[in-house]
């Protein structure tokens, strides 16, 4: 299958058709504004799909995009950052449709089109007489080279915006995909705070962009862990207007499994940089697990290693420790054989059949000292395989982790708490 395609500027607003906006608002501080308020906007209509956090704990904006998502497709997104609107029982779902209103009316819209997504801090009322204010800017900045700024609006402990688009050819037509995400902690496998957004200019119908999506966020943003902590607000929403001309492309053709294949890479690729810039993280590793007996083994031993505490720690620290890697593996609760378990880093031989090899610590060491290596460990029992991208942990993670205390004090300032 030709996968070739090219990187263009412009992100989420790249594909023809799509407008978008930011503002300030200063919702988590309002004496530091910056960019905190987005808005995603087709001027057609789109197909939809979007998958959501399996945390049983789920913020308000995520239950009001489950259910626009459950009766029809939606065309606009508002998204803000400051504040997730988590916990905040029957107010929070009327502030999240607020939000919603906020948008719709001006557009032209119903409420059932908007989608909606928080992130920020967990337990505090959205400070909508902040937010509330800047609806009419919003509309009035929609435009098709904001995508940067809808990067940069969505981001609250990342290091920089992470954004994405590429053209490619589908038929006889050019097709585009732009997407943004954001992510720095609390991220961990089963829908991996995480918001990504995506569009596309392809024609393609409703029931077949939710398979792919399901099928492509299995294979990207719920193969990643950093902290081994799930959001109560992760979001992936995924727009499709059919701008760029083409004919509706059939569910189980050939352009339909091209498309999919550059979804999958464009998920892959913005959930890859969330890991790198995870929280006070210094290294990105890729677990590779083969020769499982089943894909359910593969997955178990390449979540608990990816997520091992001791594990991140030792990377951390650039020690090559395939003691603590074992272990891991012994508790993922697969089938395996001690005797039989071979561990390779960086290419070199740590481990093979349980046992310690012959491979100079002071050559693991050097692998491990890299700010980016991979892990491969071979249950040698079958052919299934799974991969994950990890991180390491940090002292420094911990000391960014240690208080949200001022969050609280505004919320105090403005009479929400």
């Amino acid at each position: 299958m030709d996968l070739s395609f090219t990187r263009i500027a412009g992100g989420i607003g790249a594909p023809q058709g799509f407008l978008t906006s930011a503002v300030s608002c200063g919702i988590k501080n309002p004496a530091q504004p910056r960019l905190d308020l987005a808005c995603i906007y087709s001027a057609t209509p789109c197909s939809s799909a979007g998958t959501f956090t399996t945390n049983r704990v789920k913020a308000a904006p995520v239950r009001v995009s489950q259910a626009h998502l459950r009766k029809g497709d939606i065309r606009a997104v508002i998204a803000n950052s400051g504040n997730a609107n988590a916990c905040t029982g029957v107010q929070g779902i009327r502030d999240a449709n607020a939000m919603c209103d906020g948008i719709a009316k001006p557009l032209g819209l119903k409420r059932s089109e908007i989608g909606v997504c928080s992130t920020g801090v967990i337990g505090l009322p959205m400070p909508m007489m902040r937010i509330a204010p800047h609806y009419a800017a919003l509309i009035a900045g929609l435009g098709p080279d904001q995508g940067a700024a809808v990067a940069k609006a969505i981001i609250t402990s990342d290091t920089h915006p992470k954004e994405l688009a590429i053209a490619f050819e589908l038929g006889s037509h050019t097709v585009h995909i732009g997407g943004c995400v954001k992510g720095a902690g609390m991220i961990s496998p089963s829908m991996a705070t995480m918001l990504c957004f995506i569009t596309t200019d392809a024609n393609i119908p409703s029931d077949s962009l939710r398979k792919g999506v399901l099928e492509c966020v299995e294979d990207s943003f719920n193969r990643i862990t950093i902290d081994g902590d799930m959001s109560t607000n992760d979001t992936v929403l995924v727009l499709a207007n059919g701008a760029s001309g083409m004919s509706q492309i059939r569910r189980h053709g050939p352009r339909c499994k091209q498309f999919r294949a550059a979804l999958r890479w464009v998920m892959l690729e913005l959930a890859t940089a969330v890991v790198r810039d995870g929280e006070r993280v210094t290294k990105f590793v890729t677990v590779n697990v083969c020769g499982a007996r089943t894909y359910l083994d593969a997955k178990k031993v390449a979540e608990a290693v990816s997520k091992s505490a001791l594990v991140k720690s030792s990377w951390n620290g650039g020690d090559p420790n395939w003691g603590r890697i074992i272990h891991a593996v012994g508790y993922s609760r697969a089938r395996i054989r001690e005797e039989l378990v071979d561990i390779h880093i960086g290419g070199k031989a740590a481990c093979l059949g349980g046992l310690q090899t012959a491979t100079p610590m002071d050559e693991l060491r050097a692998i491990v000292a890299a700010p980016e290596f991979e892990i491969v460990i071979n249950l040698n029992q079958g052919a299934a395989d799974y991969t994950m991208y990890s991180s390491d942990l940090s002292p420094e993670y911990i000391d960014f982790n240690r208080s949200e205390y001022a969050y609280w004090k505004q919320a105090r300032k403005d009479g929400l708490v």
